[in-house]
Protein backbone atom coordinates (compact mmCIF):
# COMPACT_ATOMS: atom_id res chain seq x y z
CA UNK A 1 0.00 0.00 0.00
CA UNK A 2 1.49 3.17 -1.09
CA UNK A 3 1.84 6.46 0.24
CA UNK A 4 1.70 9.25 -2.04
CA UNK A 5 1.82 13.04 -0.90
CA UNK A 6 -2.18 15.30 -0.98
CA UNK A 7 -1.98 17.72 -3.59
CA UNK A 8 -2.93 21.20 -2.51
CA UNK A 9 -0.06 23.15 -0.84
CA UNK A 10 -1.77 23.91 2.65
CA UNK A 11 -2.01 19.80 3.06
CA UNK A 12 1.55 19.39 2.21
CA UNK A 13 2.78 21.55 4.82
CA UNK A 14 0.37 19.89 7.55
CA UNK A 15 1.39 16.63 6.48
CA UNK A 16 5.02 17.76 7.35
CA UNK A 17 3.67 19.34 10.99
CA UNK A 18 2.23 16.22 11.72
CA UNK A 19 6.00 14.17 10.53
CA UNK A 20 7.81 16.86 12.79
CA UNK A 21 5.46 16.75 15.57
CA UNK A 22 5.62 12.99 16.27
CA UNK A 23 8.90 12.56 14.92
CA UNK A 24 9.40 14.75 18.42
CA UNK A 25 7.21 12.46 20.43
CA UNK A 26 9.26 9.48 19.56
CA UNK A 27 12.36 10.87 20.27
CA UNK A 28 11.09 11.82 24.32
CA UNK A 29 8.70 8.68 24.79
CA UNK A 30 11.12 6.28 24.67
CA UNK A 31 14.26 7.97 25.73
CA UNK A 32 13.80 10.70 28.17
CA UNK A 33 13.91 7.89 31.04
CA UNK A 34 17.43 7.03 29.28
CA UNK A 35 18.44 10.70 28.91
CA UNK A 36 17.23 11.65 32.56
CA UNK A 37 19.23 9.12 34.28
CA UNK A 38 22.35 9.47 32.46
CA UNK A 39 22.07 12.99 34.02
CA UNK A 40 22.18 11.64 37.14
CA UNK A 41 18.59 11.49 38.22
CA UNK A 42 16.98 8.99 40.65
CA UNK A 43 13.95 6.98 39.15
CA UNK A 44 11.82 8.91 41.48
CA UNK A 45 12.71 12.14 39.58
CA UNK A 46 12.32 10.44 36.57
CA UNK A 47 8.99 9.39 37.39
CA UNK A 48 8.28 13.06 38.04
CA UNK A 49 9.52 14.54 35.11
CA UNK A 50 7.77 12.29 32.99
CA UNK A 51 4.79 12.92 34.17
CA UNK A 52 4.89 16.34 33.63
CA UNK A 53 4.53 14.92 29.74
CA UNK A 54 1.12 14.28 30.96
CA UNK A 55 0.33 17.01 32.64
CA UNK A 56 0.60 19.78 30.34
CA UNK A 57 -0.96 17.26 28.21
CA UNK A 58 -4.19 17.59 29.81
CA UNK A 59 -4.02 21.59 30.74
CA UNK A 60 -1.89 23.11 27.58
CA UNK A 61 -4.67 22.34 24.53
CA UNK A 62 -7.77 23.37 26.55
CA UNK A 63 -6.52 26.66 27.38
CA UNK A 64 -5.64 27.27 23.65
CA UNK A 65 -9.00 26.06 22.42
CA UNK A 66 -10.42 28.48 23.93
CA UNK A 67 -8.41 31.19 22.75
CA UNK A 68 -8.62 29.35 19.12
CA UNK A 69 -12.42 28.86 19.45
CA UNK A 70 -12.89 32.69 20.16
CA UNK A 71 -10.72 33.75 18.06
CA UNK A 72 -10.58 31.49 15.24
CA UNK A 73 -6.44 32.17 14.94
CA UNK A 74 -5.94 28.46 14.60
CA UNK A 75 -3.09 28.18 12.59
CA UNK A 76 -1.79 31.50 14.14
CA UNK A 77 -1.62 29.91 17.25
CA UNK A 78 -0.04 27.07 15.68
CA UNK A 79 2.54 28.94 14.25
CA UNK A 80 3.11 30.49 17.61
CA UNK A 81 3.15 27.32 19.72
CA UNK A 82 6.24 25.68 17.42
CA UNK A 83 7.83 29.11 17.90
CA UNK A 84 7.58 28.88 21.67
CA UNK A 85 8.68 25.43 21.92
CA UNK A 86 11.65 26.11 19.97
CA UNK A 87 12.56 28.61 22.12
CA UNK A 88 12.10 27.18 25.25
CA UNK A 89 13.54 23.96 24.31
CA UNK A 90 16.95 25.53 23.87
CA UNK A 91 16.59 25.66 28.31
CA UNK A 92 17.29 21.51 28.02
CA UNK A 93 20.09 21.76 27.16
CA UNK A 94 21.33 23.02 30.46
CA UNK A 95 22.50 20.87 32.99
CA UNK A 96 20.46 22.18 35.99
CA UNK A 97 19.06 20.25 38.44
CA UNK A 98 16.25 18.77 39.23
CA UNK A 99 13.99 21.95 39.88
CA UNK A 100 14.87 24.11 36.48
CA UNK A 101 14.82 20.64 34.51
CA UNK A 102 10.83 20.29 35.72
CA UNK A 103 10.78 23.77 34.90
CA UNK A 104 11.95 23.47 31.64
CA UNK A 105 10.11 20.35 30.34
CA UNK A 106 7.05 21.89 31.10
CA UNK A 107 7.09 25.18 29.43
CA UNK A 108 8.36 23.73 26.38
CA UNK A 109 5.87 20.64 26.37
CA UNK A 110 3.26 23.29 27.72
CA UNK A 111 3.83 24.71 23.87
CA UNK A 112 4.26 21.72 21.83
CA UNK A 113 1.49 20.07 23.71
CA UNK A 114 -0.91 22.88 22.45
CA UNK A 115 -0.52 22.55 18.90
CA UNK A 116 -1.95 19.19 18.17
CA UNK A 117 -5.56 20.19 18.50
CA UNK A 118 -5.39 23.07 16.63
CA UNK A 119 -3.59 20.89 13.60
CA UNK A 120 -6.70 18.56 13.84
CA UNK A 121 -8.89 21.34 13.06
CA UNK A 122 -6.89 22.94 10.47
CA UNK A 123 -6.83 19.22 8.84
CA UNK A 124 -10.17 18.73 8.62
CA UNK A 125 -11.24 22.04 7.75
CA UNK A 126 -8.97 21.82 4.82
CA UNK A 127 -10.44 18.64 3.59
CA UNK A 128 -13.94 19.89 3.76
CA UNK A 129 -15.85 17.63 2.39
CA UNK A 130 -13.36 14.68 1.71
CA UNK A 131 -12.79 14.72 5.86
CA UNK A 132 -12.04 10.88 5.48
CA UNK A 133 -9.40 11.49 4.15
CA UNK A 134 -7.87 12.62 7.55
CA UNK A 135 -5.78 9.32 7.92
CA UNK A 136 -3.53 9.67 5.18
CA UNK A 137 -2.82 13.02 6.05
CA UNK A 138 -2.35 12.21 9.67
CA UNK A 139 -0.33 8.95 8.61
CA UNK A 140 2.79 11.32 7.77
CA UNK A 141 2.97 11.39 11.82
CA UNK A 142 3.35 7.75 12.24
CA UNK A 143 5.63 7.72 9.76
CA UNK A 144 8.30 10.62 12.07
CA UNK A 145 7.31 8.52 14.77
CA UNK A 146 8.88 5.45 13.23
CA UNK A 147 11.91 7.24 11.68
CA UNK A 148 13.04 9.15 14.66
CA UNK A 149 12.42 5.75 17.01
CA UNK A 150 14.92 4.49 14.78
CA UNK A 151 17.10 6.89 13.89
CA UNK A 152 17.37 8.45 17.53
CA UNK A 153 18.36 5.35 18.98
CA UNK A 154 20.83 4.39 16.57
CA UNK A 155 22.18 8.22 17.17
CA UNK A 156 22.30 7.61 21.30
CA UNK A 157 24.44 4.57 20.77
CA UNK A 158 27.06 6.08 18.92
CA UNK A 159 27.13 9.71 20.37
CA UNK A 160 25.21 8.95 24.05
CA UNK A 161 22.43 10.51 25.45
CA UNK A 162 23.64 13.91 25.20
CA UNK A 163 22.84 14.22 21.40
CA UNK A 164 19.12 13.84 22.38
CA UNK A 165 18.77 17.52 22.95
CA UNK A 166 20.45 18.24 19.85
CA UNK A 167 17.62 16.13 17.94
CA UNK A 168 14.83 17.34 19.50
CA UNK A 169 16.23 21.37 18.30
CA UNK A 170 16.76 20.53 14.99
CA UNK A 171 13.08 18.52 15.28
CA UNK A 172 11.21 21.55 17.06
CA UNK A 173 12.92 24.17 14.11
CA UNK A 174 11.87 21.36 11.75
CA UNK A 175 8.29 21.86 12.87
CA UNK A 176 8.54 25.85 13.00
CA UNK A 177 9.96 25.94 8.95
CA UNK A 178 6.72 24.15 8.45
CA UNK A 179 4.34 25.47 10.25
CA UNK A 180 4.68 28.90 8.66
CA UNK A 181 3.58 28.71 5.53
CA UNK A 182 0.29 27.45 6.79
CA UNK A 183 -2.62 30.38 5.59
CA UNK A 184 -5.03 31.51 8.00
CA UNK A 185 -8.45 30.31 8.25
CA UNK A 186 -10.35 32.80 10.65
CA UNK A 187 -13.73 33.06 11.53
CA UNK A 188 -15.44 36.26 10.47
CA UNK A 189 -18.25 36.98 12.92
CA UNK A 190 -20.56 40.06 12.79
CA UNK A 191 -20.13 42.70 15.21
CA UNK A 192 -21.02 41.72 18.74
CA UNK A 193 -21.97 37.57 17.27
CA UNK A 194 -21.23 35.86 20.19
CA UNK A 195 -20.88 31.89 19.58
CA UNK A 196 -23.10 29.95 20.80
CA UNK A 197 -22.38 27.97 24.26
CA UNK A 198 -20.68 24.75 24.55
CA UNK A 199 -23.67 22.14 25.43
CA UNK A 200 -22.71 18.66 26.65
CA UNK A 201 -24.85 16.31 24.84
CA UNK A 202 -25.41 12.89 25.46
CA UNK A 203 -22.91 11.66 22.56
CA UNK A 204 -20.15 13.71 23.74
CA UNK A 205 -19.81 12.58 27.28
CA UNK A 206 -19.92 8.96 26.24
CA UNK A 207 -18.05 9.54 23.61
CA UNK A 208 -15.30 11.24 26.10
CA UNK A 209 -15.67 8.25 28.94
CA UNK A 210 -15.13 5.90 26.13
CA UNK A 211 -11.83 7.82 24.75
CA UNK A 212 -10.73 7.71 28.33
CA UNK A 213 -11.42 4.26 29.24
CA UNK A 214 -9.46 3.07 26.08
CA UNK A 215 -6.57 5.03 26.86
CA UNK A 216 -6.74 3.71 30.60
CA UNK A 217 -6.45 0.41 28.72
CA UNK A 218 -3.22 1.75 27.02
CA UNK A 219 -1.68 2.43 29.82
CA UNK A 220 0.27 -0.74 30.44
CA UNK A 221 1.41 -0.46 26.81
CA UNK A 222 2.68 3.04 27.06
CA UNK A 223 4.58 2.46 30.42
CA UNK A 224 5.78 -1.33 30.59
CA UNK A 225 5.46 -2.67 27.08
CA UNK A 226 9.16 -3.05 26.86
CA UNK A 227 10.17 -3.76 30.58
CA UNK A 228 7.18 -6.30 29.93
CA UNK A 229 9.05 -8.04 26.75
CA UNK A 230 12.20 -8.10 28.50
CA UNK A 231 10.85 -9.90 31.59
CA UNK A 232 9.56 -12.50 29.44
CA UNK A 233 12.99 -13.02 27.80
CA UNK A 234 13.10 -10.57 25.03
CA UNK A 235 16.09 -8.07 23.87
CA UNK A 236 15.58 -4.33 23.73
CA UNK A 237 16.33 -4.52 19.97
CA UNK A 238 13.54 -7.36 19.51
CA UNK A 239 11.14 -5.15 21.61
CA UNK A 240 11.56 -2.21 19.29
CA UNK A 241 11.01 -4.29 16.47
CA UNK A 242 7.91 -5.11 17.98
CA UNK A 243 6.73 -1.51 18.33
CA UNK A 244 8.02 -0.37 14.95
CA UNK A 245 5.49 -3.04 13.40
CA UNK A 246 2.83 -1.75 15.75
CA UNK A 247 3.39 1.39 14.00
CA UNK A 248 3.82 0.25 10.42
CA UNK A 249 0.11 -1.43 10.93
CA UNK A 250 -0.96 2.16 12.16
CA UNK A 251 -0.01 3.58 9.04
CA UNK A 252 -1.56 1.00 7.04
CA UNK A 253 -5.36 1.47 8.59
CA UNK A 254 -4.76 5.32 8.29
CA UNK A 255 -4.81 4.15 4.68
CA UNK A 256 -7.32 2.32 4.39
CA UNK A 257 -9.82 4.54 6.84
CA UNK A 258 -11.31 7.14 4.17
CA UNK A 259 -12.43 3.87 2.71
CA UNK A 260 -14.10 2.65 5.85
CA UNK A 261 -15.57 5.55 7.29
CA UNK A 262 -17.03 6.13 3.67
CA UNK A 263 -19.11 2.57 4.65
CA UNK A 264 -19.11 2.39 7.93
CA UNK A 265 -20.93 4.01 10.75
CA UNK A 266 -18.08 5.73 13.20
CA UNK A 267 -19.94 4.23 16.13
CA UNK A 268 -19.63 0.64 14.19
CA UNK A 269 -15.78 1.07 13.42
CA UNK A 270 -15.35 1.96 16.94
CA UNK A 271 -16.99 -1.16 18.69
CA UNK A 272 -14.96 -3.33 15.92
CA UNK A 273 -11.70 -1.18 17.54
CA UNK A 274 -11.74 -1.35 20.60
CA UNK A 275 -13.00 -5.09 20.64
CA UNK A 276 -9.90 -5.91 18.70
CA UNK A 277 -8.31 -3.70 21.57
CA UNK A 278 -9.31 -5.72 23.86
CA UNK A 279 -8.34 -8.88 22.24
CA UNK A 280 -4.73 -7.67 21.51
CA UNK A 281 -4.45 -7.03 25.55
CA UNK A 282 -5.48 -10.42 26.22
CA UNK A 283 -2.54 -12.02 23.97
CA UNK A 284 -0.10 -9.82 25.06
CA UNK A 285 -1.05 -11.33 28.99
CA UNK A 286 -1.34 -14.60 28.12
CA UNK A 287 0.83 -15.50 25.03
CA UNK A 288 4.18 -13.53 25.05
CA UNK A 289 5.90 -16.20 25.03
CA UNK A 290 4.54 -17.13 21.01
CA UNK A 291 6.50 -15.15 18.58
CA UNK A 292 3.18 -15.25 16.36
CA UNK A 293 0.42 -14.02 18.75
CA UNK A 294 3.02 -10.87 20.13
CA UNK A 295 3.82 -10.26 16.43
CA UNK A 296 -0.46 -10.64 15.78
CA UNK A 297 -1.03 -8.16 18.77
CA UNK A 298 1.32 -5.60 17.59
CA UNK A 299 -0.17 -5.86 14.30
CA UNK A 300 -3.59 -4.93 16.03
CA UNK A 301 -2.44 -1.56 16.82
CA UNK A 302 -4.24 -1.07 13.80
CA UNK A 303 -7.26 -1.00 15.34
CA UNK A 304 -6.14 0.17 18.85
CA UNK A 305 -4.78 3.28 17.34
CA UNK A 306 -5.14 3.93 14.05
CA UNK A 307 -9.35 3.15 12.85
CA UNK A 308 -9.65 4.29 16.44
CA UNK A 309 -8.46 7.74 16.11
CA UNK A 310 -9.52 8.17 12.86
CA UNK A 311 -13.03 7.67 13.82
CA UNK A 312 -12.90 9.25 16.46
CA UNK A 313 -11.61 12.40 15.05
CA UNK A 314 -14.52 11.96 12.45
CA UNK A 315 -16.54 12.17 15.62
CA UNK A 316 -15.46 15.25 17.00
CA UNK A 317 -15.62 16.96 13.47
CA UNK A 318 -19.15 16.23 13.57
CA UNK A 319 -20.32 16.83 16.81
CA UNK A 320 -18.86 19.77 17.40
CA UNK A 321 -19.90 22.96 15.94
CA UNK A 322 -17.33 25.13 14.18
CA UNK A 323 -17.05 27.49 17.03
CA UNK A 324 -16.27 24.61 19.22
CA UNK A 325 -14.02 22.52 17.14
CA UNK A 326 -10.82 23.29 18.59
CA UNK A 327 -12.87 22.60 22.08
CA UNK A 328 -13.63 19.42 21.19
CA UNK A 329 -10.36 17.95 19.87
CA UNK A 330 -8.73 19.82 22.86
CA UNK A 331 -11.02 17.18 25.29
CA UNK A 332 -10.72 14.28 23.26
CA UNK A 333 -6.68 14.63 23.37
CA UNK A 334 -6.38 16.09 27.17
CA UNK A 335 -9.54 13.47 28.55
CA UNK A 336 -8.19 10.63 26.73
CA UNK A 337 -4.57 10.76 25.74
CA UNK A 338 -3.65 13.17 28.96
CA UNK A 339 -6.29 12.13 31.64
CA UNK A 340 -6.72 8.44 30.52
CA UNK A 341 -3.13 7.59 29.71
CA UNK A 342 -2.19 8.96 33.18
CA UNK A 343 -4.45 7.02 34.90
CA UNK A 344 -3.67 4.00 33.47
CA UNK A 345 -0.06 4.02 33.61
CA UNK A 346 -0.86 5.21 37.46
CA UNK A 347 -3.12 2.04 38.09
CA UNK A 348 -0.99 -0.52 36.45
CA UNK A 349 1.86 0.79 38.22
CA UNK A 350 0.18 -0.53 41.74
CA UNK A 351 -1.02 -3.95 39.70
CA UNK A 352 2.70 -4.28 38.11
CA UNK A 353 4.19 -3.89 41.41
CA UNK A 354 7.69 -6.06 41.52
CA UNK A 355 6.45 -7.44 38.12
CA UNK A 356 4.67 -10.61 39.94
CA UNK A 357 1.65 -8.43 38.83
CA UNK A 358 2.61 -7.98 35.04
CA UNK A 359 -0.03 -10.28 33.90
CA UNK A 360 -3.06 -8.87 35.41
CA UNK A 361 -2.26 -5.44 34.10
CA UNK A 362 -2.57 -6.64 30.82
CA UNK A 363 -5.77 -8.27 32.20
CA UNK A 364 -7.18 -4.91 33.47
CA UNK A 365 -6.15 -3.25 30.16
CA UNK A 366 -8.10 -5.79 28.60
CA UNK A 367 -11.02 -4.62 30.92
CA UNK A 368 -10.73 -1.41 30.62
CA UNK A 369 -11.26 -1.75 26.54
CA UNK A 370 -14.32 -3.81 27.42
CA UNK A 371 -15.81 -0.81 29.48
CA UNK A 372 -15.00 1.29 26.83
CA UNK A 373 -16.73 -0.65 24.31
CA UNK A 374 -19.77 -0.29 26.60
CA UNK A 375 -19.72 3.57 26.69
CA UNK A 376 -19.72 3.25 22.53
CA UNK A 377 -23.03 1.18 23.02
CA UNK A 378 -24.42 4.37 24.58
CA UNK A 379 -23.85 6.34 21.97
CA UNK A 380 -26.92 7.08 19.86
CA UNK A 381 -26.43 6.56 16.15
CA UNK A 382 -25.61 9.93 14.28
CA UNK A 383 -28.80 10.14 11.67
CA UNK A 384 -26.67 12.93 9.75
CA UNK A 385 -24.46 10.16 9.49
CA UNK A 386 -26.85 7.55 8.10
CA UNK A 387 -28.27 10.07 5.64
CA UNK A 388 -24.75 10.92 4.41
CA UNK A 389 -23.44 7.43 3.94
CA UNK A 390 -26.91 6.52 1.91
CA UNK A 391 -26.44 9.56 0.01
Amino acid sequence: MSICFPQGQPLRWLCACYFFFFAILGTMIPYLGVFFENRGFNPQEIGVLLAILMATRIIAPNIWAKVADRTGMRAELVKLGAFAAALAYLSFFYHGGFVYMALSLALYTFFWNAILAQLEVLTLDTLGAQASRYGQIRSFGSIGYICLVVGAGFAIGQWGTEVLPYIGLFLFIGMLVCALPLPSQRMVRSAGQEPPPFKWTKPIVWFLISAMLLQMSAGPFYGFFVLYLKQAGYSEALAGIFVALGATAEIAMFMLAPRLLSRYSVNALLLVSIGMTALRWLLVAFGVESLLCLGFSQLLHAFTFGLTHAASIQFVHRHFDESHRSQGQALYASLGFGGGGALGIWICGYIWGDGSGAVWSWVFAAGCALAAMVAVGCIPEDKSEVKLRAA
